[in-house]
């Protein structure tokens, strides 16, 4: 077992594991510590404990201070010069006439380094910019591409659901997300309204997912022959209320159908797998289009 700090270097961020060195601090505090691309300042997320040698990463690179009053006010300016610097090099993209849309930039503590990310559709060459750049920043220029979950996950703004967006405000790490998640949980396919602000399928599918997978292995499917065991009759289920686990079913009574709601609890049915739900060549594509298929993030790959 070894002692070890958990810091974070932006909202909703990754956590990495440092070497308290022995320090006192919780969590909330700043500290400066020591990354793969430099002396960086970041927020201790959970303070410190004891964990497993095999889990962590090595080398364990220690915290070289908790942050004074004088990091503080460093790392305020950083962030006001992070904003010269985005317009700046917003015209410089202008200038050079590339196909790339500017997210954001962002300077190491010891400002050894200036990152810009950006996203474009394919790959640019900005070897001119990068050189242009340098000459007017004087330090080390670093363009990084990423994708369109990185770039809402740094802007932030708010979902559907009325809330902050999942991705800003607390999920560390995107989760894939398939189509077979929105099927599950019998949500309309029209991409409009199973898409996150990104234009990629919703994060939140995943969240829900094993309810819905638990609950639909206790329901018939629609079309299935069931059995009410109170009324003593049977018919064919019409649908299915997943969230209060209830049953329309089509029964026949003195020759007339009907329609009636019956608890899962008072049906008997045959155990089936669940049918597959069917769509359109030109829904398949479109919504295969917005599936993610790698879901991790390029912000924070080299801290």
């Amino acid at each position: 077992m070894i002692d070890v700090v958990g810091v974070r270097f932006r909202q909703a961020g990754k956590v990495y594991y440092f070497d308290p060195q022995k320090m006192e601090m919780k969590a909330g505090d700043h500290v400066i510590v020591e990354t793969a691309r430099g002396v960086e300042y970041g927020t201790v997320i959970t303070g410190i404990k004891p964990i497993e040698d095999d889990k962590i990463v090595q080398p364990l690179k220690p915290v070289l201070r908790v942050a004074t009053e004088e990091d503080n006010a460093k790392e305020a300016d950083n962030k006001k010069r992070e904003k010269d610097a985005y317009k700046i090099c917003q015209e410089k993209i202008k200038k050079h006439g590339l196909e790339m849309k500017l997210v954001d930039a962002e300077y190491t503590f010891d400002n050894n380094k200036l990152l810009f990310y950006f996203t474009a559709d394919g790959r640019i060459d900005f070897r001119e910019l990068v050189k242009d750049l340098a000459a007017v920043f004087r330090t080390r220029i670093e363009l990084r591409q990423i994708g369109v979950r990185d770039e809402t996950k740094i802007l932030g703004g708010i979902g559907i659901c009325g809330r902050c967006l999942c991705c800003s405000s607390h999920l560390s790490e995107f989760a894939p997300v398939s189509i077979k998640m929105a099927k599950d949980q019998n949500l309309s396919l029209n991409p409009t309204k199973i898409s996150g602000a990104c234009g990629r399928l919703m994060c939140c599918l995943k969240n829900e997912q094993d309810t819905y997978e638990y609950l639909n292995s206790t329901l018939p499917n629609v079309g299935d022959r069931v059995k009410a065991t109170l009324d003593n009759l049977s018919g064919e289920v019409q649908s299915v209320n997943v969230l209060r686990q209830t049953v329309k079913v089509v029964v026949e009574i003195e020759n007339e159908k009907e329609v009636r709601e019956y608890p899962v609890s008072e049906l008997k049915f045959k155990s089936r797998k669940k049918h597959a739900q069917r769509v359109s060549d030109e829904e398949y594509k479109e919504l295969k289009a917005l599936e993610d298929k790698g879901g991790s993030s390029r912000l924070d790959d080299d801290e």
